[in-house]
């Protein structure tokens, strides 16, 4: 019951934002920005939503959420860990923290797990090459770690 409250609540909030748009056409950015936020993800149904609210094709709608690598339409983990793949992190052992992270959640880059706490993937570079390797959990980066390290990264996000 609580979660199709916040769903309502997320519609609700999502309308109110659109609203203050004039030119509609200029803001889909923005919303489709605001719409992940609040949902964590790009639905069809929200997109469908934002489509008939802006009166923006569904299809626009969808290209823009598909070229951009921002967007997702899959639901993420509430912590999104990602791991620095550029030169400096992979030579120091980066593809060691990947696999090890997978084998500890239990799921492959790209994924998220059943429980949508956690989900992996990769960057290319988050331009902190001095503390290589480097993985961010959400908004956090964490530098210089180890194949010790990630039990300790998992449990302090999880929850």
């Amino acid at each position: 019951m609580a979660a199709k409250k916040l769903h309502v609540d997320g519609y609700k909030t999502l309308a109110k934002y659109m609203d203050q748009f004039d030119d509609k056409d200029s803001a889909l950015i923005k919303v489709l920005y605001e719409a992940q936020h609040i949902f964590g993800y790009l639905s069809k149904e929200v997109m469908l939503f934002i489509s008939d609210k802006l009166r923006v094709p569904a299809s626009k709608i969808y290209g823009v959420v598909t070229f951009y690598s921002y967007f997702t339409t899959e639901p993420k983990g509430r912590c999104q860990l990602k791991v620095c793949m550029g030169t400096a992190c992979f030579v120091r052992g980066s593809e060691k923290i990947m696999r090890r992270l997978e084998k500890d959640l239990g799921i492959v880059r790209g994924g998220t797990t059943p429980d949508r706490k956690f989900s992996l993937d990769s960057l290319r570079c988050v331009g902190a090459c001095g503390l290589a390797p480097v993985m961010l959990a959400n908004e956090k980066v964490y530098g210089k770690i180890t194949e010790d390290d990630v039990n300790k990264i998992i449990k302090d996000n999880n929850a």
